[in-house]
């Protein structure tokens, strides 16, 4: 019998293709500075012939690699996505095809940019009787009468959002959000070595940090080269900084993701 669990491994994988503001403004009336200044991004990853299953297959493989785990071990397959292309069957199962895991549950989750915060995904196992969880609970919710504020809607796959609104709703209404996320754990934000938010927007990010008061932990800045990358926006960033060892192992870190919906969730983990 356990009585948590905690995550052991990351991976996260990018295309090799990379879009520069410069290039934007071939295509749209912007420019460099303007996207800089505005939300922070400076370069992203572009998906030529990779379908989402292929990227997700690729992280998940990078992951179960670094768990030194096999693919006989795993029995749940979980891919947290709003852009995946084909209705059926879903992207988990072809990720576990991809993969070799032969009989798991296998599930999409669909929350848009807070989905990882929901699934908690990555490799995941289960604590000892005598061992601390590594996952603290997670706080989640949504403010539905703002659901229509982003949105995909019918055949056409545009984003239509209104910008302003999500912009002081996320920066008025999230700092409490995540404060409570830290509660749920035990911890104050003070106690973080590390605040990994939903890669949105750098003017969103850096406000939150500030109002959270963690100004001394290392807050993930993913957005300047990846852009934003909705659901995979938080694992990317967070399995960057564990690649790199900016967080030591056992610290605690706030993931908090929030996407249309308006759909929020965070949670303190332990680096693994």
């Amino acid at each position: 019998m356990t009585r948590g669990s905690k995550i052991i491994a990351m991976g996260h994988y990018q295309p090799a293709r990379v879009l520069t503001n410069d290039e934007i403004a071939q295509m749209v009336d912007t420019n460099d500075e303007w996207i800089r200044d505005r939300v922070g991004i400076v370069t992203r990853r572009i998906a030529d012939t990779e379908s989402v299953a292929d990227m997700a297959a690729a992280a998940a493989g990078k992951a179960l690699a670094n768990s030194g785990l096999s693919a006989a071990e795993i029995d749940l397959v979980t891919v947290a996505t709003c852009s995946s292309v084909d209705r059926c069957p879903n992207v988990a199962t072809r990720v576990a095809a991809k993969l070799g895991i032969a009989s798991p549950a296998a599930y999409d989750l669909n929350t848009a940019c807070s989905g990882y915060e929901y699934a908690g995904a990555a490799v995941v196992t289960g604590v000892a009787d005598d061992e601390e969880p590594g996952i603290g609970p997670v706080m989640w919710g949504s403010a539905p009468d703002k659901s229509d504020v982003i949105t995909i809607e019918g055949w056409r796959p545009y984003i239509q959002q209104s910008g302003q609104t999500v912009f002081r709703w996320a920066t008025f209404a999230l700092p409490a959000l995540a404060e409570r996320a830290c509660a749920a754990a035990g911890i104050t934000p003070r106690d973080l070595a590390a605040f990994v938010p939903h890669q949105a927007n750098l003017r969103i990010i850096e406000p939150l940090a500030r109002k959270l008061g963690v100004v001394d932990a290392v807050v993930a800045k993913d957005i300047v080269e990846s852009g934003n990358t909705s659901a995979a926006s938080v694992p990317l960033a967070l399995s960057k900084l564990v690649e790199r060892r900016e967080i030591p192992s056992g610290a605690p870190v706030l993931l908090f993701g929030f996407g249309g919906g308006l759909t929020y969730a965070g949670q303190v983990v332990r680096c693994p």
